[in-house]
Protein backbone atom coordinates (compact mmCIF):
# COMPACT_ATOMS: atom_id res chain seq x y z
CA UNK A 1 0.00 0.00 0.00
CA UNK A 2 2.72 2.31 0.87
CA UNK A 3 3.96 1.93 -2.54
CA UNK A 4 0.69 3.22 -4.21
CA UNK A 5 1.00 6.23 -2.32
CA UNK A 6 5.11 6.66 -3.05
CA UNK A 7 3.68 6.33 -7.14
CA UNK A 8 0.79 8.46 -6.67
CA UNK A 9 2.88 11.62 -4.97
CA UNK A 10 5.77 11.14 -7.42
CA UNK A 11 3.19 11.31 -10.22
CA UNK A 12 1.52 14.03 -8.90
CA UNK A 13 4.58 15.94 -8.25
CA UNK A 14 5.98 15.44 -11.57
CA UNK A 15 2.57 16.73 -13.26
CA UNK A 16 2.65 19.87 -10.80
CA UNK A 17 5.81 20.71 -12.30
CA UNK A 18 4.47 20.66 -15.97
CA UNK A 19 2.11 23.50 -15.01
CA UNK A 20 4.63 25.20 -13.51
CA UNK A 21 7.19 25.00 -16.48
CA UNK A 22 4.19 25.21 -19.22
CA UNK A 23 2.49 28.39 -17.19
CA UNK A 24 4.84 31.61 -16.90
CA UNK A 25 2.79 33.01 -14.56
CA UNK A 26 3.48 30.04 -11.98
CA UNK A 27 6.94 31.48 -11.91
CA UNK A 28 5.85 34.57 -10.44
CA UNK A 29 3.39 32.92 -8.09
CA UNK A 30 6.32 30.71 -7.25
CA UNK A 31 8.56 33.67 -6.24
CA UNK A 32 6.11 35.49 -4.26
CA UNK A 33 5.31 32.42 -2.23
CA UNK A 34 8.89 32.32 -1.63
CA UNK A 35 9.34 35.50 -0.76
CA UNK A 36 6.86 35.45 1.88
CA UNK A 37 7.86 31.84 3.36
CA UNK A 38 11.52 33.47 3.57
CA UNK A 39 10.13 36.75 5.59
CA UNK A 40 7.77 34.83 8.16
CA UNK A 41 10.62 32.95 9.12
CA UNK A 42 12.56 35.93 9.25
CA UNK A 43 9.89 37.52 11.15
CA UNK A 44 9.41 34.68 13.34
CA UNK A 45 13.48 34.18 14.09
CA UNK A 46 13.50 38.09 15.16
CA UNK A 47 10.36 37.49 16.96
CA UNK A 48 11.90 34.68 19.37
CA UNK A 49 15.28 36.31 19.75
CA UNK A 50 14.69 40.16 19.86
CA UNK A 51 13.39 39.91 23.46
CA UNK A 52 10.04 42.21 22.12
CA UNK A 53 7.46 39.06 23.70
CA UNK A 54 8.97 37.84 26.61
CA UNK A 55 8.15 34.50 28.07
CA UNK A 56 7.06 33.09 24.95
CA UNK A 57 9.26 31.41 22.12
CA UNK A 58 7.41 30.40 19.52
CA UNK A 59 9.11 27.17 17.16
CA UNK A 60 10.19 27.43 13.44
CA UNK A 61 8.64 24.28 11.82
CA UNK A 62 6.24 24.13 8.66
CA UNK A 63 3.21 24.66 10.55
CA UNK A 64 3.89 27.95 12.14
CA UNK A 65 6.03 29.18 9.43
CA UNK A 66 2.49 28.12 6.78
CA UNK A 67 0.07 30.26 9.57
CA UNK A 68 2.72 33.43 9.06
CA UNK A 69 2.57 32.77 5.31
CA UNK A 70 -1.22 32.47 4.73
CA UNK A 71 -2.38 35.03 7.46
CA UNK A 72 0.25 37.61 7.98
CA UNK A 73 0.35 39.79 11.40
CA UNK A 74 -2.72 38.12 12.66
CA UNK A 75 -1.20 34.47 11.94
CA UNK A 76 1.44 35.80 14.66
CA UNK A 77 -1.32 36.97 16.78
CA UNK A 78 -2.87 33.17 16.47
CA UNK A 79 0.09 31.29 16.94
CA UNK A 80 1.38 33.30 20.50
CA UNK A 81 -2.57 33.04 21.29
CA UNK A 82 -2.21 29.01 20.91
CA UNK A 83 0.81 29.26 22.59
CA UNK A 84 -0.57 31.31 25.70
CA UNK A 85 -3.94 28.82 25.82
CA UNK A 86 -2.28 25.65 25.54
CA UNK A 87 1.19 26.01 27.04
Amino acid sequence: MKSVWMITLIASAMLLLVVVVRNRLSFRWLRRFALHLVAAALVLYLLNYSGVVTGFEVPLNPATIGTVVLLGLPGIALVLGLQVTLF
